[in-house]
C-alpha cells in the first residue's frame, strides 16, 4: 500500500493526518501512540507502539555505547 500524505499546520507543529486504511492496517486508534524509527536505507518506519518497545530501546542503545568500538571494526 502506497499512500500519500499531506503535512499541515498544527499550532507551532506539523502534523499528518492518517486515512482510516492506514489506521486500520496499524491497529491503533485516535489518542494512541505509534513509533516513527529511522531504518537502515535511510528511510523511516510507522509502527504501532509496543508497551516494551522502549525499554528494548534503551538496552539496545546501551549495549551500541558500550560496544561502539567493535561495533565499528565488524562493520568495517
Amino acid at each position: 500500500m502506497v499512500l500519500e500524505l499531506k503535512l499541515r499546520k498544527v499550532g507551532n507543529s506539523v502534523g499528518v493526518l492518517l486515512p482510516q486504511k492506514a489506521l486500520t492496517r496499524l491497529n491503533v486508534h485516535e489518542g494512541e501512540i505509534v513509533v516513527l524509527t529511522e531504518t537502515t536505507d535511510g528511510g523511516f518506519r510507522l509502527t504501532a507502539h509496543a508497551p516494551d518497545f522502549e525499554r528494548k530501546m534503551k538496552v539496545v542503545e546501551g549495549l551500541s555505547r558500550r560496544y561502539r568500538n567493535a561495533l565499528r571494526e565488524l562493520a568495517k
